[in-house]
């Protein structure tokens, strides 16, 4: 098979909290499981924009942070082996004659399932962009709002724009590869962990590189390539600074995006769902989560939970037609706790069904 096409039994949009459990109710039933993310590691919303921030409504955790609840559940589904496609977004869906689904994504990853999984949140995440004229022209060639790949900027001269986690990490990590790197920023204090701050600012002590104050207000350059950018401090006159590559980190703004494109039935840019299997509209395709709607709906990752756990029942059925399913519990199933790798000693079978 094609390097960039696989087959699986269900297909994740989105890898955040309810998309991480839902590995786990399907791997308990035998389905193994991709994913896919726009972001560039798992968690979605709690690990990218508050992984510090406490969260107190998660069953036996009184308090734990956006980062630890991924970190926990990333732990949980190891069993699973789950196949992860992080910085893609899922831009196609087409119905295939054998019945299933193909998703493609905006990186040419193609994948085939029997069930689609729509576990994206509020939408998906996409990068919020500089009001700068003719940016366009230069997107995916000299401008950027992501590293896929870090040897892609070995040797070149990087501005990077922003002031928070991404901004400092990049600007840390792309260092010892660039023939330079400069960091812009609209104030002089960075919403950043301190660490990071301090060791950007003692290499641009060391001459290392460059920080600068101010916006971007316009790109020079031709046939999509970067040769220098207009900054500008508020008040001030503006200057040239030369550069090959930019790359902006001003944070991220939730879209439906492709979602929309789906086919599916919509409501004030969510899906509706029945209450029983979480199915949408299309046959073989759920929604889990904040992403979807129905009456007494609770934005919470604890009903996003639940709901992964009954469309992991209905799942089961389109992926495995023809066998019965036969609900177990964790604590009383010898089988269950094999797929674990867990030791329980045997209480029987009472609670099994």
């Amino acid at each position: 098979m094609n390097q960039n096409k696989y087959k699986t039994d269900v297909i994740i949009i989105g890898a955040g909290p309810v998309g991480l459990f839902a590995v786990f109710e399907l791997g308990l039933l035998d389905m193994k499981t991709h994913l896919v993310d726009i972001l560039d590691k798992p968690g979605g919303q709690c690990a990218e924009l508050y992984p510090e921030k406490p969260i107190y409504d998660i069953p036996a955790y009184p308090i734990i942070s956006g980062q630890e609840l991924t970190d926990r559940l990333m732990e949980q589904i190891t069993p699973f082996e789950p196949t992860f496609h992080l910085q893609q977004m899922a831009e196609k869906l087409e119905k295939l004659e054998n019945g299933n689904w193909q998703l493609t994504t905006d990186d040419k990853i193609v994948i085939e399932a029997p069930v689609i999984v729509i576990a994206a949140g509020g939408g998906s995440f996409v990068p919020k962009k500089p009001r700068i004229a003719n940016l366009e022209d230069y997107e995916g060639t000299s401008v950027f709002y992501a590293v896929k790949k870090r040897e892609d900027f070995r040797g070149k001269n990087i501005l990077i724009a922003g002031g928070g986690d991404s901004a400092l990490d990049w600007a840390l990590n792309l260092q010892p590869l660039a023939n330079s790197l400069a960091l812009v920023h609209r104030r002089h204090e960075y919403r950043a962990a301190p660490d990071s701050v301090h060791k950007m600012r003692a290499l641009v002590a060391e001459g290392k590189m460059k920080d600068y104050v101010g916006d971007i207000k316009e790109l020079h350059g031709s046939n999509g390539q970067l040769e220098a950018v207009t900054l500008q401090k508020r008040g001030e006159e503006s200057y040239m600074l030369a550069c090959d590559t930019v790359l902006a980190f001003y944070g991220l703004t939730m879209k439906l995006g492709p979602l929309a494109n789906f086919g599916l039935n919509l409501h004030e840019n969510l899906i509706p769902v029945d209450t029983e299997k979480f199915e949408t509209s299309e046959q073989g395709i759920f929604a889990i989560g904040d992403i979807n709607t129905y009456p007494g709906k609770l934005k919470l990752i604890l009903s996003g939970f639940h709901e992964s756990a009954l469309m992991a029942q209905q799942a089961f059925r389109y992926v495995y037609p023809d066998k019965k399913l036969r609900f177990q519990y964790t604590t009383s199933s010898t089988a269950l706790q094999t797929k674990l790798g867990v030791k329980e000693e045997s209480k029987g079978n009472l609670n099994e069904n």
